[in-house]
């Protein structure tokens, strides 16, 4: 990984991966249960790269923590590594489906953790670059001069802020006008609905 990678720890008995991880580079939070965790989570300041995520806490569990970190849009992204003292496989099956990345049954050893670590940033770290490959692809096959001077003038006013109406009586046109423009530009630019148009636009630099 590049950079300090952030985790944050869930358990209520953290001391001793809260000790030993700083002295691998990796930055540390530490909530005492669930419900400490999804508040942590929830705050606009805070990013992490990994969630470690003990089973058995006090009043929300691992399981029922895990479910709310993958149901809030902010967090869903987070891998999340399971510490359990669970070894049935029915159970860390069942974990494995609400949305954990991988798990380690206690007792381990930290080399074993710091391995499962490693492997979960780099995972997470390509597929976010596959992703980010994808999306350049994506604009690279836009084709920026099928749009015509008036679809560029109402892109730009879209991007403004301007309603349908408040476009159709500047370029003095229909509202219905305005729509065929909109869906036009949509069309030819693979998106489906302003805000991705208007992003795409200012990407690729079509409006500022």
């Amino acid at each position: 990984m590049d950079g300090i990678a952030s985790i944050l720890i869930v358990d209520d008995n953290p001391k001793y991966l809260k000790d030993a991880l700083p002295m691998y580079g990796y930055d540390v939070n530490v909530a005492e249960d669930g419900i400490e965790a999804l508040k942590i989570l929830s705050d606009e300041k805070s990013h992490f790269d990994l969630i470690l995520l003990d089973v058995m806490m006090p009043n929300m569990d691992g399981w029922d923590t895990l479910k709310a970190i993958r149901k809030n849009p902010k967090s869903q992204y987070i891998p999340v590594i399971m510490i359990t003292a669970v070894s049935e496989d029915q159970k860390i099956v069942s974990g494995l489906k609400i949305g954990a990345d991988d798990y380690i049954v206690k007792p381990f050893i930290l080399p074993n953790l710091l391995a499962r670590i490693e492997a979960v940033l780099r995972r997470s770290k390509w597929q976010a670059e596959v992703a980010v490959k994808k999306e350049k692809k994506v604009n690279k096959d836009v084709n920026i001069d099928a749009l015509t001077p008036k679809e560029k003038e109402v892109l730009a006013l879209v991007a403004k802020g301007a309603s349908n109406q408040e476009i159709a009586d500047k370029l003095c046109v229909q509202d219905v006008t305005v729509k065929t423009h909109l869906n036009s530009i949509f069309k030819k630019l693979k998106v489906s609905n302003r805000t991705q148009a208007v992003l795409l636009a200012m990407e690729i630099n079509l409006i500022n």
